[in-house]
């Protein structure tokens, strides 16, 4: 069996150190990614947000256009019942 020395111990050690480093390196990346996709997140919510807003607005526009055409139709009497 091989003796253990001071000096194996040392590269032994020298070489998770250099593997430690690329984990780091690795782990820097990852992390950049994330906070990449948690910026895309934040704008396609504030995008989303925006969309709902538009579509709510959509249909108190079409609400308040079938109210008129309603008061329309019974103004010019084209229609027997009256609209709820």
């Amino acid at each position: 069996m091989a003796e253990v020395t001071n000096e194996l111990i040392y590269e032994v050690l020298k070489a998770i150190q250099g593997r430690l480093g690329i984990i780091e390196d690795r782990l820097s990346a990852v992390e950049m990614r994330i906070d990449a996709l948690a910026e895309q997140t934040r704008a396609l919510t504030i995008s989303h947000n925006a969309t709902n807003t538009d579509v709510a607005n959509l249909y108190r526009m079409f609400g308040t256009m079938d109210h008129r055409l309603a008061r329309i139709e019974r103004r010019l009497e084209i229609i027997e019942e009256p609209v709820k």
